[in-house]
């Protein structure tokens, strides 16, 4: 599959990752356009949570080609640091300071990692709580909070940083059934305001209705990929077929 330069804001092609023996990857490619929401479905152990790590390197690739805004991931003279201030990483756990407040876990990397000052990095704190809908809750701690609030805190936390793109992990199996809908809220919201994602997620129904692309994985490769009226619809590899009638159960 080629493409002009720059068409792609996340060029992943050929990316294998073993774990000694263990293939996870076997050749995966994923390109993701500018304001593009692509959702990665398939069953545990298929790959998507280690294809999203080793889109910033979070693991190291065996082998192939990361890009992101046309900066090669694996090459040894880039700052991976920088590259990943550019790539925001929600994971299925929050992983918040408990010691910190809701402004505090958002504002440590701004000050931390970019030098803002501690009025700066409050300014931009309290607005991305307002983005996630929790400028009510910058002074309440982790242990405050419900499991939603608190996902939606690491979601400021990552867009504070000013991201091109926006990586999320599971992002709701760890909540209660109830709070799931304040989270892809969020999502839905983010999507509008055209930021590029890519979410590994179980979240079947939310996929059919907000995806621009589904990508399912299988076995650690791509097994079949389109837009969700045509995937959900109409699959046309049988392992597809088999996996959304067992996730439909």
């Amino acid at each position: 599959m080629s493409s002009p330069a720059g068409e792609y804001l996340l060029e992943a092609r050929g990316v294998r990752k073993s774990f000694g023996p263990n293939e996870v990857l076997r050749g995966v490619d994923l390109l993701v356009r500018p304001r593009e929401l692509v959702f990665l479905i398939g069953p545990s152990g298929s790959g998507k949570s280690t294809l999203l790590r080793c889109c910033n390197r979070l693991e190291e690739p065996t082998g192939g080609i990361i890009r992101i805004g046309g900066v090669d991931l694996l090459s040894h003279s880039t700052d991976i640091n920088k590259v990943r201030r550019r790539v925001g990483m929600v994971f299925q756990s929050f992983n918040l300071y408990p010691h910190l407040s809701a402004l505090g876990n958002v504002t440590l990397a701004l000050r931390k990692a970019l030098g803002r000052s501690r009025a700066e990095a409050d300014r931009i704190g309290l607005q991305n709580l307002e983005r996630v809908g929790l400028a009510d809750k910058a002074g309440a701690y982790p242990s405050e909070l419900s499991g939603g609030q608190q996902q939606r805190v690491a979601i400021a936390r990552a867009l504070a940083l000013e991201p091109a793109i926006m990586l999320m992990d599971e992002p709701t199996s760890a909540l209660d059934p109830e709070l799931v809908g304040s989270v892809l809220a969020v999502v839905r919201s983010l999507r509008t305001g055209g930021m590029t994602m890519v979410i590994a997620s179980h979240e079947m129904r939310f996929a059919r209705e907000a995806a621009d692309r589904v990508v399912f994985l299988d076995g650690g490769v791509v097994v079949e990929e389109g837009p969700p009226e045509a995937l959900f619809a109409g699959p046309r590899e049988e392992r597809t077929r088999r996996f959304l009638q067992d996730v439909a159960r």
